[in-house]
């Protein structure tokens, strides 16, 4: 299945799950008046919500390349993730606040029921394989805002668990922890809003890529048999994707063709990397004076020894 199906299914099917919980939820909170439950309620209508902007924002992502968009619509993602971000952060300071108030008026009482109980864990289960189904998608197709979604997913388990804690000690005679359990909910929420944008920032204002990437990015440079070192490698994210650029140093007895083959080959590698979108190679022959030192580079090739040399003494245990 190609990218654009699956992150669309993906989200679809999370828009349609979050929207049965938020019904089920709401006849449980009707039914038993546990804050808890409402707090999931509210919970799952946050995640109702922004599954609708998700399952917009998707299908503008993956809308093909056009004139005033070469390079594809990938870089709207990181916004749609932040646009989640702030209805996580609406709903969690919304319930905290509703838990905080409940527990100073001592308004709180009951709440504890079998079937509270039950929707809960049906919650809870239905938020595993929410999580699992969005991450497993979200890294093979390289979609911050699916992956967000997973993260969104993997806390309600906790806020679940946090709400059941709270049902069952409200019927074991304690109602003080129903609404206490929706605080923990609340702070549950809130930390999710704090990951998510965590990680999206970073695709907004072009921070580097992992160590590991840009050692893997200069190793597959170095291993041309024709480039006898590098500099200025520079690889930055625009939106989900990357773009790197970097200088070649070769010998300059090449001919324009075999000079243009190399840069060739270094590009195809290079963007064969998964996460890569754009790659720009510049050539330096040794006699125009161009080779240099870059300590980044020199640091990279360090960290590439060094895996090497694991690799090799895990190959050969033995030998000292």
């Amino acid at each position: 299945m190609d990218r654009k199906r699956a992150v669309r299914r993906v989200g679809l099917v999370v828009l349609a799950i979050n929207a049965l919980l938020v019904g089920i939820k709401a006849a449980a909170w009707l039914a038993t008046g546990s804050l808890a439950v409402q707090s999931e309620a509210v919970n799952s209508l946050a995640d109702t919500l922004y599954s609708l902007v998700i399952v917009a924002g998707l299908y503008l992502t993956t809308q093909p390349p056009d004139f005033e968009h070469p390079h594809g619509h990938e870089r709207i993602e990181p916004f749609v993730s932040l646009f989640i971000a702030l209805g996580i952060f609406a709903a969690g300071f919304a319930v905290l606040w509703q838990s905080a108030t409940t527990v100073l008026a001592g308004s709180y009482g009951g709440g504890g029921s079998p079937l509270a109980a039950g929707v809960l864990v049906f919650g809870g289960v239905s938020k595993y394989l929410l999580y699992r189904y969005c991450l497993s998608v979200g890294e093979d197709q390289h979609s911050p805002a699916l992956v967000a979604t997973a993260v969104d997913n993997r806390n309600d388990i906790l806020t679940a668990t946090a709400a059941l804690v709270g049902v069952v000690g409200a019927a074991l005679g304690f109602p003080v922890l129903d609404p206490l359990a929706a605080g923990v909910v609340s702070l549950g929420i809130l930390y999710t809003g704090v990951e998510i944008v965590r990680d999206n920032v970073n695709y907004l204002v072009g921070a580097a890529p992992p160590e590991e990437l840009r050692a893997e990015i200069l190793r597959r440079a170095l291993d041309h048999p024709d480039v006898k070192g590098a500099h200025d490698v520079i690889a930055h994210y625009v939106g989900p994707e990357i773009d790197v650029s970097l200088h070649i140093e070769v010998e300059g007895n090449h001919t324009l063709f075999e000079a243009h083959r190399i840069e060739s080959d270094i590009v195809q590698s290079i963007s064969e990397l998964d996460a890569v979108d754009d790659v720009f190679v510049h050539v330096d022959p040794k006699e125009l004076g161009e080779w240099k030192e870059d300590e980044e580079t020199d640091r990279l090739v360090g960290l590439l020894a060094e895996e090497a040399a694991g690799k090799w003494r895990a190959a050969d245990p033995d030998e000292e």
